[in-house]
C-alpha cells in the first residue's frame, strides 16, 4: 500500500511529501493549479437539467465524474501539481447573470449529501495516488442560498470538515468561499467575517487541514484573513495586463497582517502562452502560483472549456495545449 500523499507550508512554499513542489526549477515551492471545479457536477433543477446534455446524450454526474478520473493522470503527466474543486460548483457557463440551476453538495440544513460525497471522494482518492494537492473550495456564491440560514452554512463547513477528517485526507486545502468579496447570500461568507470559518475549520481539525479564502478578480488580501488564513487565494481575473499581476501579489504582501504566507492565483482567464510575457510568467515571476481558468467561449465546441459544461476534461483544445505545454515547459 502507497503511503498517503501529504501537502504542507514550510515558510512560503509549498511542500508535497515533504519535497518542495517543482524542486530545481523555477517553480519550486509554487502551487501550479487549473481550476477543475466541476468534478462533482449535477443540476438538480429538472427545469435546467437538460441545459447540460452531452452531444451523445443526457446529463450524468458520474460519467462526468468518471471522465474527470480518466484525465487526471494526464494532467499530472504534463506538470499540473494541484486543481481546485469546489462542493458547490462553479458558473456552468463560464459566468453567468443568474444560476437557476441547483448544483450544491449540501442539503438545506447544511448536511452533506451522499452522492456528491461518493463522487468527491473518487476524485480525492484518484488525487492521493497521484501525488496531487487539491483546493477543496465548500461554497459558492451562485449556490449558498440553497442553505437555510447562518446555522446550516456552520453545519456545512462542519459536516466537510468531519468528512475530510473522518477518511484521513492530508493532501486537500480548503478554500472556504470562492470570491468571498462579491454577491453571497449569508454574510458569514462575506469578506468582512471570512475570517470566521477559516478559523472555525482549523480549529475544528486541529490545524490538520490548511485553509483559506478566494477573493474576484484583483481584489487583493483583506488584513482579516491575512491575519488567520495559512495561505492567499487570489484571482487574476479582470486585471488587464500581466503588470497588474504582479502588483496584486505585492499589495497583497503589503496588507497588514501578512505573516508571509505562500501566494496561490486559483483562478485566471488571461491566457497569452505564447507571448514572452503574460500573467502565468507575472505569477511566477512573484513567486506565486498560478491557476487557468478554462471556459468555453461564443462559438467554441464542446472540447473547449474546463467549466463549461458538461466538460470535456482532456487536453484537446489549443488553449488547454497551450497551457500543459507551458506548465510542462517551466517545470523541467
Amino acid at each position: 500500500m502507497t503511503q498517503p500523499t501529504t501537502v504542507a507550508i514550510e515558510g512560503s512554499r509549498f511542500l508535497i511529501n515533504g519535497r518542495p513542489t517543482y524542486e530545481g526549477t523555477r517553480l519550486e515551492g509554487l502551487l501550479m493549479n487549473s481550476r477543475m471545479v466541476q468534478g462533482v457536477f449535477d443540476d438538480l433543477n429538472p427545469q435546467t437539467r437538460p441545459m447540460w446534455d452531452y452531444p451523445d446524450g443526457p446529463w450524468d454526474p458520474r460519467r462526468n465524474t468518471d471522465a474527470f478520473l480518466a484525465a487526471m493522470p494526464t494532467w499530472r503527466e504534463h506538470g499540473l501539481v494541484a486543481f481546485t474543486i469546489n462542493f458547490q460548483g462553479g458558473s456552468p457557463q463560464g459566468y453567468s447573470q443568474e444560476q437557476p440551476w441547483r448544483n450544491s453538495a449540501y442539503e438545506a440544513d447544511g448536511s452533506l449529501r451522499s452522492d456528491y460525497a461518493e463522487r468527491m471522494a473518487r476524485v480525492l482518492d484518484r488525487a492521493d495516488e497521484l501525488g496531487m494537492a487539491v483546493i477543496l473550495g465548500f461554497f459558492y456564491f451562485g449556490q449558498d442560498h440553497r442553505l437555510d440560514d447562518e446555522a446550516a452554512v456552520m453545519r456545512a463547513a462542519d459536516e466537510a470538515t468531519d468528512w475530510l477528517l473522518d477518511r484521513g485526507d492530508r493532501h486537500v486545502l480548503i478554500e472556504i468561499a470562492n470570491e468571498c468579496d462579491i454577491c453571497y447570500t449569508h454574510p458569514i461568507l462575506k469578506a468582512p467575517r471570512a475570517h470566521e470559518l477559516i478559523r472555525r475549520v482549523q480549529q475544528r481539525s486541529d490545524g490538520r487541514l490548511l485553509v483559506s479564502t478566494s477573493y474576484s478578480g484583483g481584489t487583493r488580501l483583506t488584513p482579516n484573513v491575512a491575519r488567520v488564513a495559512d495561505f492567499v487565494l487570489l484571482h487574476g481575473n479582470g486585471v488587464p495586463d500581466p503588470d497588474g499581476i504582479r502588483a496584486l501579489v505585492r499589495e497583497s504582501r503589503a496588507v497588514e497582517g501578512y505573516r508571509g504566507q505562500p501566494v496561490v492565483i486559483n483562478e485566471d482567464d488571461h491566457f497569452d502562452f505564447d507571448r514572452d510575457d503574460n500573467h502565468m510568467l507575472a505569477a511566477v515571476d512573484s513567486g506565486a502560483g498560478w491557476g487557468f481558468f478554462d471556459y468555453r467561449m461564443d462559438g467554441e465546441g464542446f472540447e473547449d472549456g474546463y467549466q463549461s459544461m458538461p466538460a470535456d476534461w482532456g487536453v484537446r483544445s489549443e488553449r488547454k495545449r497551450s497551457f500543459f505545454k507551458s506548465l510542462q515547459a517551466l517545470s523541467l
